[in-house]
């Protein structure tokens, strides 16, 4: 998509030297699909935060599991 948006060059040049994108289109897609992934990541954690995960096995039972599952 193409799009033109009005950016402080301080902006640009901080993120074109923190990606080390070779363009200013490519450091700002690594900056966004980053942001994006960050985003999502935090919104998990809320969601583990509010509903915590529960293991129906105790850690021996786990250990025991991954053993027989071991391929060496």
């Amino acid at each position: 998509m193409k799009v033109t948006a009005l950016i402080p060059d301080q902006i640009v040049s901080d993120i074109m030297e923190l990606t080390k994108g070779k363009t200013i289109t490519e450091s700002l897609v690594i900056a966004l699909r980053d942001w994006v992934k960050r985003q999502k990541l935090l919104e998990l954690n809320q969601r583990v935060l509010k509903s915590p995960l529960e293991l129906s096995a105790s850690a021996e039972q786990l250990r025991k599991i991954n053993r027989e599952n071991d391929p060496s």
